[in-house]
């Protein structure tokens, strides 16, 4: 059987359609546009990396005359580099599944992250705000500890950055709370609707709605 040359149809309408579809895969195709901003972000964990390295090295060197103040002050700051490392992490995977393509290669590997591939657009904003939090609250625990290195105005600004941060995260929660259970209403009301047609198609409404419910009349 001879292809079809023209599978959108001739004419004007037929030229306007095979235009829409080329246009569609042009805009399904630019999704791989995103792929250098995440190789970036995995350039970006090198240079924490060095970062720790060079926080590391100084925590060993300050470790026999420094006191518990400054020990404790260096160790958060390598775990503000960990947490921001991993918040790139997730943002990479998730946004990399979500918006590009699924990461065949982690798919039977036994290391593959229990969240990789469940995180949707909604938790990766959840996961987002509760990083920026942490990584606000060690800040915030590190300035505490040296009250007099930092402007008291300074202080009160980061306070109220970090409460913003606090109340974004919780009304992304309720937010997607919200729509959640919407979406489980949607689901459940679909599902009634479409066993009312299977009850009607089997038994019919001639007796009524509460006999085709209970044709047994229990």
């Amino acid at each position: 059987m001879a292809k079809n040359p023209h599978p959108h149809g001739s004419g004007f309408v037929g030229k306007f359609k095979s235009f829409e579809h080329g246009v569609e895969v042009m805009l399904f195709n630019g999704r791989w546009l995103l792929m250098p901003f995440y190789i970036g972000l995995l350039l970006g964990l090198v240079v924490l990396v060095v970062k720790f390295a060079q926080e590391f090295w100084h925590l060993l060197t300050i470790t026999s005359g420094a006191s518990l103040k400054d020990t404790t002050i260096s160790l958060l700051e390598l775990l503000d580099i960990v947490l921001l490392a991993n918040l790139i992490i997730i943002v990479i995977f998730s946004g990399y599944e979500n918006f590009v393509s699924k990461i065949s290669v982690a798919k039977d590997t036994e290391d593959r992250p229990s969240w990789m591939g469940k995180v949707d657009f909604s938790g990766l904003k959840i996961k987002l705000i509760g990083s920026l939090v942490a990584i606000s609250v060690i800040q915030l625990l590190a300035v505490f500890l040296e009250p007099e290195m930092t402007d008291t105005d300074q202080i009160f600004w980061m306070i109220m950055i970090h409460l913003t941060f606090v109340v974004s995260g919780v009304l992304f929660a309720v937010t997607d709370y919200i729509a959640d259970k919407r979406a489980t209403l949607d689901i459940a009301a679909e599902k009634a609707a479409l066993e009312l047609k299977i009850m009607e198609k089997e038994h019919g409404f001639r007796e009524g709605y509460a006999e085709a419910l209970n044709p047994q009349g229990e």
